[in-house]
């Protein structure tokens, strides 16, 4: 399988997913799993059979892919096909989420992820300028 994977050098602070080339992809029809450093490489193995809405030869492309960034950014992988990595959802996920929400709630973790979510936009601005669309929505609305 021919890769389609290219290192990308373009780094900052907030870099957009729509600000990268889908060769920085390991799903790049879809543009699904950036692969810019080994983080992301290790999280798209994490991830890969999350992946919804690709074909078999999406799937092999991804795996080469990921096998080169990994093997650029010294990422090591055990795994030596795609097969490997699982091919579909989980067939529970929706029960786990809904499970592992309830825990955070339990737990108070959903409570204090929200404060900060709070102190992190006020922060950065982003709760004002959210607050000033909101009131032109509102505006337009009534008119």
């Amino acid at each position: 399988m021919k890769t389609t994977w290219k290192p990308h050098e373009k780094h900052g602070r907030l870099t957009m997913q729509s600000d990268l080339p889908d060769s920085v992809f390991a799903f790049p029809k879809q543009r699904k799993e950036p692969l810019t450093d080994a983080k992301h490489v290790r999280n798209a193995v994490a991830r890969f059979d999350q992946v919804t809405g690709v074909s078999e030869e999406d799937r092999a492309l991804a795996f080469a892919n990921i096998e080169k960034a990994a093997k650029y950014y010294g990422v090591d992988l055990t795994e030596t096909s795609w097969h490997q990595l699982g091919v579909r959802p989980q067939p529970h996920r929706k029960e786990s989420a809904k499970k592992g929400a309830q825990t955070r709630m339990r737990t108070g973790e959903s409570k204090r992820a929200a404060k900060k979510a709070v102190a992190t936009k006020k922060r950065t601005g982003v709760a004002k300028s959210a607050a000033q669309k909101a009131a032109q929505t509102r505006r337009r609305k009534r008119s």
